[in-house]
This record gives C-alpha cells, sequence and structure tokens, in this order.
C-alpha cells in the first residue's frame, strides 16, 4: 500500500491550485481515494509533487511524509496530540 502524501496541511495556493503542505491539486486528491488507481499511479504522482515542490517546502514534505510512512502519522498531527 502506497501511503496518501497528505501531512494534514490542507491549504489551497489559490494561484497555483496546489495544496501548500502535500503538493497535489484538487483532481489528484480525488485520484487518491479511487480504489482502481494504480500504486503505478501512485508512486508517479509522489514523484511529481515532489519536483513540483522546492527549498523548504520540500524538504518539510519529505520530513513529514516519511515520518507519516514509518508511524502512521504525519509530523503536524503528532504535534496537535502534544
Amino acid at each position: 500500500m502506497i501511503v496518501s502524501p497528505c501531512i494534514s496541511i490542507c491549504k489551497t495556493d489559490p494561484q497555483t491550485g496546489y495544496c501548500y503542505g502535500c503538493g497535489r491539486n484538487n483532481e489528484e486528491k480525488k485520484m487518491w481515494k479511487l480504489e482502481e488507481t494504480s500504486d503505478e499511479w501512485k508512486k508517479s504522482n509522489l514523484t511529481d509533487i515532489q519536483a513540483r515542490l522546492g527549498g523548504w517546502q520540500l524538504e518539510s514534505f519529505k520530513e513529514s511524509y516519511n515520518h507519516k510512512v514509518e508511524n502512521g502519522i504525519s509530523l503536524y498531527k503528532k504535534n496537535l496530540i502534544k
């Protein structure tokens, strides 16, 4: 199973249409939820997301996403629980 790139920072940039947290657009978010969406598409989308993010935003995404993959919860949600 490929873990969703959502890192719980759900706010869309009005100019680009991409989420500030995960870098996806609304269509990509819908695709992740569909049962028939293939793992190949998800892997490709993760690559696309990281290509469109840059600098601190990319580093922050990678850190939070890796934490979510390893621990089942994004860093943002983990910090809310504290």
